[in-house]
């Protein structure tokens, strides 16, 4: 086969198709339990607390692992890295799905978000090797719409499973299919076209750079010289924070006590919400580049969710049908996270793009890990003692008093943005200019 030839676009999206699976599986994990919170602070005997504890495990590792997967993802490639991603998942949901007490069910969520976390960046690798330069934007759109599919799916398509499988059921379905995917990826994925007899698109390196430890540690400190680092980084876990501590776990119940909701039709809203803030990330993102500013929409953004998480969460009386509304437009500008990542790069010089961009990441992500157990023990102290089926019940304003953190954070993060420096859309130049 000629070398020079381009592999044929099905072959391409093929094997990156298999590793946008894997993909989509994370997103799923992410946001399951916020339909299980009946069922596993019930089977757990544990409150709020431990149950924000215990979906934050997801978040820990996640966050932790994403400087290392850059480095892994360079060391292994995609294929390899994937595929031990997927094995470790299954290993994890395994845990998870045969806990009987909490530790172990918290081991599990620990391996999950730390397996699912090298998914992004493998995708990513895939996409330079297997699609032309030119289409590398429209694939990265497609990898974050598989995302938002595995979090819509754990949604109301999660909650009538849990009717006919049980939790546990669905949890041993899941650690197969991660297994599958392991298995498909190792058999069927290529790092590069050329192991399959194609030209490969990624450009090519003369001499890769050598990474090091202290190089590592160096490039990290250099990063926070900028002012704008710190900054996005704290703004950042609150864009994140907000929407999935709330659609990713606290919404539901919350929906109802406020409104008397089923699961089913709350989980419907959070999974609407958590859309919206999918699909208005890439339109905010073309926003500021057609603007050619960062900082303007980053702080209108802010600001905005700001106001929109409060006036849904504390307006008295406020009838659903306006509840609804106000709060997918807090999750929309929340999208804005979007605009911090290229706000972020932007920032620094272009040798530090990568390491700023993994430490945004780490900030988004901070968010939830963060949130998610600190609602969860804020509901716990004003617990009135009100059980229904071994579940604790929380009133209503107990969680409005709990999500004050939510909207506190993002009052801070539009605080904080005011202090940015404006990029106007141009990669930073070695100057003192940006830096602290």
């Amino acid at each position: 086969m000629n070398e020079r030839v381009h592999p044929p676009a099905r072959l391409s999206w093929f094997v990156w198709g298999l590793g946008a699976l894997f993909y989509f599986t994370g997103f799923y994990q992410r946001v399951a339990p916020a339909v299980l919170t009946d069922q596993l602070m019930r089977d757990f005997h544990i409150g709020a607390a431990a149950l924000g504890n215990f979906s934050a495990f997801y978040f820990y590792s996640y966050v932790a692992m994403q400087i290392p997967t850059g480095l892994l993802a360079d060391h292994w490639g995609p294929r390899k890295l994937l595929t031990a991603g997927s094995f470790i998942a299954a290993l994890g949901t395994l845990f998870f799905a045969m806990a009987q007490d909490l530790a172990p069910a918290n081991l599990g969520r620990l391996l999950i978000g730390g397996s699912v976390a090298v998914a992004w960046v493998s995708l990513m690798k895939l996409a330079v090797h297997w699609f032309p330069p030119r289409r590398f934007a429209t694939v990265t759109g497609v990898a974050l719409l598989c995302g938002v599919a595995g979090a819509v799916s754990a949604g109301v398509p999660l909650r009538l499973l849990l009717e006919e499988m049980g939790w546990r059921g669905i949890m041993y379905t899941m650690s197969l299919l991660s297994l599958g995917i392991g298995i498909a990826v190792w058999s069927m994925v290529r790092d590069d076209p050329s192991e399959k007899g194609y030209a490969s698109f990624a450009p090519k390196i003369e001499a890769p750079p050598q990474t090091t430890v202290r190089h590592l540690l160096g490039g990290l400190a250099r990063t926070f010289h900028y002012r704008n680092t710190l900054l996005l980084f704290l703004s950042q876990g609150a864009m994140t924070g907000t929407v999935l501590a709330f659609c990713g776990l606290w919404g539901v119940p919350y929906l109802g006590a406020r409104y008397q909701l089923s699961p089913s039709t709350s989980a419907a809203i959070t999974s609407g919400m958590m859309l919206a803030w999918a699909l208005a990330g890439p339109l905010l993102g073309a926003l500021s580049d057609g603007i050619g500013r960062r900082k303007l929409p980053y702080l209108a953004a802010t600001i905005t969710a700001a106001l929109g998480w409060a006036a849904a969460l504390y307006l008295p009386s406020l009838p659903l049908v306006s509840f609804v509304v106000i709060a997918t437009l807090a999750a929309v500008a929340s999208g804005a996270l979007i605009v911090g990542f290229a706000f972020s790069k932007e920032s620094v010089p272009a040798e530090l793009a990568g390491t700023v961009s993994g430490i945004c990441n780490m900030g988004s992500m901070s968010g939830p890990m963060v949130l998610q157990p600190a609602i969860g023990w804020m509901l716990d102290l004003q617990w009135e003692g009100t059980m229904q089926n071994g579940v604790r019940l929380y009133e209503a304003s107990a969680y409005q008093w709990s999500f004050l953190l939510m909207v506190g954070w993002m009052m801070v993060a539009a605080l904080l943005t005011l202090f940015t420096t404006e990029t106007w859309c141009r990669q930073h130049s070695e100057d003192k200019k940006s830096r602290t």
